[in-house]
């Protein structure tokens, strides 16, 4: 039971229930099982399905660039912010970035006898398995499903403990209900649907996207005994007497309905129809991955089956109980594995799993959100998993490159905060957005981090060094020199923080973004030009421009302290310190960028440390379940261990549903995260939950690891194996911290190195370690025993 989530009621949310629905998925494709009896709900998505796309061709208003910068040099900051959205709506530039279209809705109906008793539903992360069980008037019942990474269908199984298993089931449009949004009224519902049920057990659904183009899917009932009938009045099939049915369905996107029909029907004909059969090849695949790292906090067998339900109960009287911290850390990790498969598109903030018809903020955020997502990814082990986000930038950069010539006339990429398949484009059309240059950098973290950790020199070559060229480039054209020699970067943006002068004091206030030199700017280039010229010397590629990136570097300004010791997140005069704001992106060189920490930098770890504190101001009211993560991160590099689980037990009081799903707010006006009119499901806090557990017990540099540097103080006992560091290197570790032990296993997975290897800040030991490539090592740390 460990690796599973086990629910005592089903999805409830009216007019939402797929934001309570247990997740299934192989990456392209998504199921969400509602678990009712009686009308039971099965949500189908696919990665490639988006609707309400609007595609323009972006103006060049680059010429505005000069005037921009002008107004804020002169203070005219409010009138310098609008110049450029302002000149693109007057071109009537007015695109879309869509939104995620639900495929369908697989609907099966059950009779109720005399009322179910004994329910539960549960998720078995280790084998992707969704399964529903009751029993009603002494019959036992139970669902299970699963998405295939082996043969791209979904599969689902209907068994009874007698032969009176009756049933209906059909295809449809997903939930009207879920067409219902806050501010745009409801969406206009794809036309031209068509459902049709077969007398060979077959049923066939499609509509028609706005794009001009067929999706849906085909379902192929089959049962071991009792009948199959068509009813060609409810578009379903029924079953009567039967003990067990199986139902298998492949789904289709961009496809004629004509052609696909046939092509997918004679698939499933195909197709073994024995769900043991099915599910072991998909099992292995998906376990493989899911079990490359194990986590063990010393949860008894008894706590590993207490429900969802009762574990939150436990967490609303105060810490998170440890099952849960375990729990939401295998499921972060098994969202993603579901989610984000090589060769497809990257996990975005709800997942596969969007079942409204505008998500609210279903899209690939850029200024963090989507490198939350993936921020578990490399020490966890799943290399594989972060390869779409490499795929999916690498096909955007023609539109990347029209960005940075169109918006500001400079060589390179500019990545916009906000983007969604297929167009890379500028599509928000807002200040705050246009005027944050950072994503590009941001994302080149990823793309080099993916080489450190892997050592592929290949994708280093062919790759990373590609992308990061062209974001140094950008940087190149886009900064001036100021007055004293140094980069000016304007216009800038510190997300979505507003300086202390210009803020209303009203909530987080969004009073004016646009300023010039947010050290964000600077510490995502300088990040991105080091890179370059270390990457590009590994390779021993003697490229005559890395003496005018060392002097890029040269010409970035030293880190700026306020009188507060804290640093400063905008380095120009212009701009002073805003401490009520969630967003801490002046963070980044600390957390997640690597450039500060306690050894090398003592005095600015010290400065970002401060400013940490210093945002305590803004109160747990204005926080949200992304923001506390972060922080749990954030802590977790300032090897605060009991802070960083903190942050998470506040995340488990106020912002994680009966499943598990986190949102963006407390719901329920508990008064912990901003208050909203509902909360959002985002799968960011999931993700970046996985992610802190990782950092509070493995941190690496090239060159050196630290183990337990976060641990908090009452994780006194347990193991974790697996985990990977930056170096290519396979980590164990085991601690019984009251008997004062602790055990490292290392192994490199890619050459002979030597590292140096610091324990638990309790006594800390720091030991020189010669590894021999692919030959374990194990090392024993004795904490009370002197260096």
């Amino acid at each position: 039971m460990k690796n599973k989530l086990l629910m005592k009621y089903p999805a409830s949310w009216w007019g939402a229930k797929w934001r309570e629905a247990l997740p299934s998925g192989n990456g392209p494709i998504g199921a969400a099982v509602y678990g009712a009896v009686h009308d039971e709900t099965v949500l189908l998505t696919h990665e490639n399905l988006w609707h309400k796309v609007i595609t323009q061709d972006l103006p060049d208003v680059s010429h505005i660039l000069p005037e921009v910068r002008r107004l804020l040099a002169d203070k005219m900051v409010h009138a310098g912010e609008k110049m450029i959205a302002d000149e693109l709506n007057r071109q009537d530039y007015d695109p879309d970035i869509g939104y995620p279209l639900p495929l369908g809705d697989l609907k099966i109906k059950m009779p109720v006898s005399r009322g179910f008793r004994n329910y539960s539903r549960e998720l078995n992360m280790e084998t992707g398995e969704v399964s529903v069980q009751w029993q009603d008037n002494k019959v036992e019942y139970q669902r299970r499903l699963f998405v295939s990474r082996d043969e791209d269908i979904v599969v689902m199984e209907i068994a009874c403990s007698e032969d009176l298993l009756d049933a209906s089931i059909t295809l449809d449009l997903h939930d009207r209900h879920d067409a219902r949004t806050l501010n745009h009224g409801d969406t206009p519902l794809p036309k031209q649907l068509e459902i049709s049920a077969k007398e060979n057990g077959y049923i066939h659904y499609a509509a028609l996207n706005d794009d001009g183009h067929d999706f849906g899917a085909v379902a192929r009932v089959f049962s071991k005994n009792g009948s199959l009938t068509a009813d060609n009045n409810k578009n379903s099939i029924c079953s009567n007497d039967s003990s067990n049915l199986l139902i298998v369905i492949k789904l289709f996107t961009h496809e004629n309905r004509k052609d696909a029909w046939p092509r997918l029907e004679k698939e499933l004909a195909n197709t073994p129809m024995n769900y043991a059969q099915l599910l072991a090849p998909h099992a292995s695949i998906h376990a493989e991955l899911f079990n490359r790292v194990t986590l063990d906090l010393g949860t008894s067998t008894t706590e590993q089956t207490i429900s969802n339900e009762e574990l939150l109960l436990d967490a609303y009287q105060g810490d998170a109980p440890t099952p849960l911290i375990e729990k939401m850390w295998a499921y972060g990790r098994y969202l993603l594995i579901s989610s984000s498969r090589d060769g497809g598109h990257p996990c975005h903030l709800y997942g596969n799993w969007c079942g409204e018809y505008r998500g609210y903020w279903a899209f690939n955020m850029a200024n963090e959100n989507l490198q939350m997502i993936y921020w578990q990814a490399l020490s966890g082990g799943l290399q594989e998993s972060i390869l779409p986000v490499f795929d999916y930038y690498d096909s955007m950069m023609d539109d990347f490159r029209t960005n940075a010539n169109h918006l500001y006339g400079c060589r390179g990429i500019y990545i916009p905060a906000v983007t969604t398949p297929p167009s890379g484009l500028l599509k928000t059309v807002r200040p705050h957005i246009i005027h944050w240059t950072g994503a590009a950098a941001w994302i080149a973290h990823h793309y080099y981090d993916y080489f450190l950790y892997t050592r592929d020199e290949t994708f280093l070559r062919e790759r990373a060094l590609p992308f990061l060229l062209e974001t140094v480039q950008f940087y190149d054209d886009f900064f001036t020199i100021d007055e004293d020699g140094y980069y000016l970067s304007s216009p800038s943006n510190s997300p979505e923080n507003t300086p202390g002068n210009y803020w209303d004091g009203k909530g987080m206030g969004q009073a004016m973004e646009t300023t010039m030199n947010a050290t964000m700017d600077f510490a995502l280039a300088k990040e991105a030009i080091t890179h370059l010229i270390e990457g590009s010397e590994i390779l021993g590629i003697n490229d005559s421009n890395i003496s005018h990136w060392k002097q890029m570097l040269d010409r970035i300004r030293p880190y700026q302290v306020n009188e507060d010791g804290a640093v400063k997140e905008w380095m120009h005069p212009f701009f002073e310190d805003n401490y009520h704001h969630r967003h801490q992106s002046h963070i980044y060189p600390l957390f997640p960028g690597r450039e500060i920490n306690r050894d090398d930098t003592p005095e600015l770890f010290s400065a970002f440390e401060t400013a940490i504190d210093k945002r305590h101001v803004v109160g747990i009211s204005e926080q949200t379940g992304w923001s506390l993560v972060h922080m749990a991160n954030v802590y977790s590099r300032l090897l605060n261990g009991d802070q960083a689980l903190d942050c998470l037990s506040l995340i488990a009081r106020s912002c994680v549903k009966n499943n598990f799903y986190t949102t963006h707010n407390d719901w329920r006006e508990m008064g912990i995260g901003v208050k909203m009119e509902w909360a959002p499901f985002q799968i960011d806090a999931n993700m970046g939950w996985t992610a802190s557990i990782q950092q509070m017990l493995l941190h690496s540099r090239p060159g050196l690891i630290a183990v337990l540097p976060a641990l908090p103080s009452n994780w006194k006992k347990g193991s974790v194996k697996g985990l990977r560091t930056r170096g290519n290197i396979v980590v164990n570790i085991t601690w019984d911290i009251e008997k004062d032990i602790i055990s490292v296993e290392l192994c490199s997975m890619a050459s002979d190195q030597e590292i140096t290897l610091r324990s638990h800040p309790v006594n800390e030991k720091k030991i020189a370690v010669k590894l021999i490539a692919n030959t374990p090592q194990t090392i024993a740390i004795k904490l009370n025993e002197s260096s």
